[in-house]
């Protein structure tokens, strides 16, 4: 996929449950303020939740650790925790095991979670910090105002993607939908809320959200299996 500077609604994405205050005018705002939106929403949040990484007919389940500016991940079956921390400057994703906590380099970043469409660079949300970023336009989704931010990574060899384009709540600092492009700048993941659960309270929490990795098919370009990132209510 840190907390935004107060909570009314909340969403699971990348940093997967955001809090939202004012994002700005009409105006478009500096596109690093926006992006600090996305990754301070974390910190409010205190939640333990159950979810699963669901591609085709295969589910596979997780417990879902909120607290702070971390977020961890369990997995079992084989057993797998990944904790995800969200720093002022840039985000550490780590791996737990027997020996401790260690960090997830970038020679993973490209590897598959659980043999599904999430690669350990999505969930270490690293675009979040990249320096270079643009305002590209505005467009409304789930009834949402959203910016347009493109970023690119520091360093082409910094990233396996060139580029990342991000619908953000302007109200909310909500990350709505991201599309990722790779080397050849052909779109290489697309992730999409689909769904959200109504906790009150102008509190908003993510219910299903679509991540496809399109493969070129007879000319045409499509996803015959996305994975689904579904988390249950608290």
């Amino acid at each position: 996929m840190a907390a935004l500077f107060h909570v009314k609604v909340r969403l699971l994405a990348a940093a997967l449950l955001c809090a939202g205050g004012s994002a700005g005018a009409d105006d478009a705002p500096d596109p690093a303020a926006i992006l600090k939106t996305v990754r301070v929403a974390q910190s409010a949040q205190e939640q333990s939740l159950d979810g699963r990484l669901r591609t085709g007919a295969r589910a596979i389940p997780f417990k879902l650790g909120l607290a702070g500016n971390t977020v961890r991940w369990d997995f079992s079956n084989p057993p797998q925790t990944l904790l995800l921390r969200l720093g002022d400057r840039d985000a550490r994703l780590e791996e737990i095991g027997k020996g401790g906590s260690q960090k997830v380099t970038a020679a993973r970043f490209d590897d598959k979670v659980r043999d599904s469409d999430v690669s350990y660079e999505d969930l270490s949300m690293r675009f979040l910090y990249w320096p270079n970023a643009k305002v590209e336009g505005e467009q409304t989704m789930l009834l949402q105002k959203c910016w347009i931010v493109r970023v690119e990574p520091p360093a082409k060899d910094a990233s396996q993607y060139s580029s990342v384009k991000l619908w953000i709540g302007k109200n909310s600092g909500a990350l709505l939908q991201a599309e990722a492009h790779g080397a050849d700048g052909r779109l290489a993941r697309r992730f999409k809320v689909i769904s959200g659960h109504s906790l009150g309270g102008g509190v908003w929490m993510l219910k299903q959200m679509r991540i496809e990795a399109p493969t070129t098919i007879g000319g045409r370009t499509q996803d015959r299996t996305p994975t689904y990132i579904e988390v249950d209510a608290p």
